[in-house]
């Protein structure tokens, strides 16, 4: 593996191997970048079929929650952290402890919270070794389940989107397509009805869609006619890499908004092309940092009501970047790239001037006794 070469092509600051032989734990913790404040970001556990892969995920994840906090306006940077491992078989107290451990050595350049694979328990077994993480359950002082603060800022979001797109906030009567219904694609369902949307919904669990179906009078559909679809808005809640050649050329939308990660299958290319299609797409990273936006208030001492305020900014934060886009006749997932690129070079500007401002003194020896 060419490591430095990997890290120096997305401008990573550090990355760190873990290995524990008495737990058999191996992790690695990227940093990507630290300019607006420590490097916030889930621990992924997850069976990768080699290390090179487990390494370019980490190094991917890490990059994009520096511009999932700088779009968001936090004061934090981006990190990520992935263990290999089977988390249905290979977890353990004494695994996360060691995990523990690794995350504290790094002084709190890092803070570590849950993501794929891993959960509140194992977060809480983490904490028992450092201080240097967030997502722990709320009998700790901690935030709890974050879903409710993601949809809420998902939705609001999808506000900003309906705005820009056809000049109203109001939700009623609006067809929404809402693609996955685990605990955020649910509680999106939930603020979307409330508010009259039609819901077309899907997931691979029949017993979720049965439960949505009944709780908000929704429509279900298949799996893969989600695409087809006669609806203004398509919320993409489970799957990455749903827009791409053979999606896009079936989307009846008018807006792409949903809580997914990493929906674009190509940044590049599949943004110009929604783009030249007429399709408003809200990029993921942005329209999702609630959840980034939950645990974050962990660190200053967790307030659910302030947290659910901040995520409704998300309102504001989106029309910002559909604001840029259209000004500057680009994608929108490109203005968002280069709003969270200005902002972190604006404060490492700041920080720059700020040093090269400071007088420097310099060492003359110890002075002479007279």
């Amino acid at each position: 593996m060419k490591t430095f070469e990997l890290m120096m092509q997305s401008n990573h600051e550090q990355v760190v191997f873990g290995y524990d032989r008495d737990t058999g734990l191996k992790a690695i913790i990227a940093i990507h970048n630290t300019i607006l404040g420590p490097a916030l970001g889930g621990t992924r556990m997850w069976m990768y079929e080699t290390e090179e892969d487990a390494l370019n995920d980490v190094l991917r994840l890490a990059r994009g929650m520096t511009y999932k906090a700088a779009v968001a306006g936090l004061n934090l940077g981006g990190g990520k952290a992935v263990i290999i491992g089977d988390p249905k078989k290979d977890k353990s107290e004494v695994l996360f402890r060691a995990y523990g451990r690794l995350v504290e050595g790094l002084g709190g350049r890092y803070i570590t919270a849950e993501d794929v694979g891993t959960d509140v328990r194992d977060m809480e077994w983490v904490r028992t070794e450092t201080s240097f993480v967030t997502g722990i359950s709320e009998a700790l002082g901690g935030s709890g389940d974050p879903s409710p603060v993601t949809a809420r800022g998902v939705f609001y979001g999808i506000r900003a989107c309906t705005q820009h797109q056809f000049g109203t906030t109001s939700m009623k009567d609006m067809r929404v397509a809402v693609q996955g219904l685990g605990h955020v694609g649910t509680y999106l369902c939930e603020f979307l009805h409330e508010q009259g949307a039609q819901l077309y919904v899907t997931d691979i669990d029949a017993d979720r869609v049965k439960n949505v179906v009944e709780r908000f009078n929704a429509t279900a559909v298949a799996p893969d006619e989600i695409y087809d679809v006669d609806a203004e808005i398509f919320a993409p809640c489970a799957l990455g890499a749903i827009i791409n050649d053979e999606t896009l050329d079936r989307f009846k939308f008018k807006i792409i908004a949903g809580a997914a990660n990493n929906q674009l299958r190509d940044e590049k290319v599949h943004g110009q092309h929604l783009k030249e299609k007429g399709i408003l797409y809200a990029p993921d990273y942005v329209i999702n940092s609630g959840g980034l936006i939950n645990v974050a208030n962990e660190i200053e001492g967790y307030n659910r009501t302030r947290a659910l305020k901040q995520a409704e900014e998300i309102y504001g934060i989106v029309k910002n970047v559909l604001d840029v886009a259209k000004s500057e006749d680009i994608p929108t997932n490109i203005a968002s790239n280069r709003i969270a690129e200005r902002r972190v070079e604006q404060v490492a500007r700041l920080r720059r001037r700020f040093i090269t401002d400071r007088p420097i003194h310099f060492y003359k020896g110890p002075r002479r006794l007279t």
